[in-house]
């Protein structure tokens, strides 16, 4: 193998080294590298100095790469969301267990997060397995979830607060966005089945009302926050991670108040769950 893949916990998670993602990647290493993040569903990768080019050419290799819906892109790359958290911010950006954009008809596949600036302590994101999280469910609450879907919705919480200082306001009017797809996902490229239902995107069961649904709900987004089937992320500066967005929930820790951090993320379509 051309590449050195270092698994991190039983659950999920690997570090891959042995390349330099500022150079054009060969189709035999991002083979290797693309085998690494369906076995693993999080890589990443320490050390690594990428100009904007370099990673927009990385990162449309996991597909073509998208806009985030309520963020302007940084300039001259609008796939390339600037995620910013000053010094002065007491909330950061995606401190709640989600799958990203599970809102959209075509969610994202793959998301690559970048670390320009990091804090001196804290930060870390958790990863869970979501293929954990389902095998571990009993067969009966398996036999119930397999042929239910649920609403995804984007305006669960809002997009004004002290978070959201540094977007722009772009296409708020959309937060009304949402779609259905199953509660149980099966990935397109491992055939794995996976608990895709997250506690910040997910309103609502197919034909129930949210008090009804969150009878169900409420069990599994405690049920996908387990320590067994978690990873935790120390960021450094110049870390590049990629997750699986099929397989995988996160939640980025905000313990770290008076402290810059800057990441740059960009994000590869995916298509229908089903």
């Amino acid at each position: 193998m051309a590449i050195d893949v270092i698994p991190q916990t039983a659950a999920l998670g690997a570090e891959i080294r042995g390349v330099d993602l500022s150079a054009s990647i060969s189709d035999s290493v991002f083979s290797e590298i693309n085998d690494a993040f369906l076995a693993h569903q999080v890589i990443f990768f320490r050390g690594q100095t990428i100009p904007p080019k370099s990673y927009v050419e990385f990162g449309q290799q996991f597909g073509e790469l998208i806009e985030y819906m309520f963020m302007e892109g940084i300039r001259g790359h609008p796939n390339i969301t600037e995620i910013v958290k000053t010094e002065t911010s007491k909330e950061s950006f995606g401190s709640f267990w989600h799958s990203d954009s599970t809102y959209l008809e075509r969610p994202p596949k793959a998301t690559l997060l970048y670390a320009r600036e990091v804090p001196v302590r804290g930060g870390d994101t958790i990863f869970a397995d979501m293929y954990a999280a389902y095998e571990s469910l009993s067969d009966g609450m398996k036999e119930l979830l397999l042929p239910l879907s649920a609403v995804y919705s984007a305006d669960l919480f809002d997009r004004s607060t002290d978070q959201y200082d540094d977007m722009q306001g772009r296409n708020q009017a959309k937060k009304i966005t949402q779609t259905l797809h199953p509660v149980i996902r099966t990935h397109d490229e491992t055939g794995k089945k996976s608990l895709y239902v997250n506690e910040t995107h997910t309103k609502c069961l197919e034909g129930m009302n949210r008090e009804e649904s969150l009878a169900i709900l409420s069990y599994l987004f405690d049920h996908v926050k387990k320590p067994e089937i978690s990873f935790r992320l120390r960021w450094e500066e110049n870390t590049l991670t990629i997750w699986d967005n099929r397989c995988t929930q996160h939640y980025a820790l905000n313990d770290y108040h008076g402290q810059r951090r800057v990441m740059h993320r960009v994000i590869a379509q995916g298509g229908v769950p089903h």
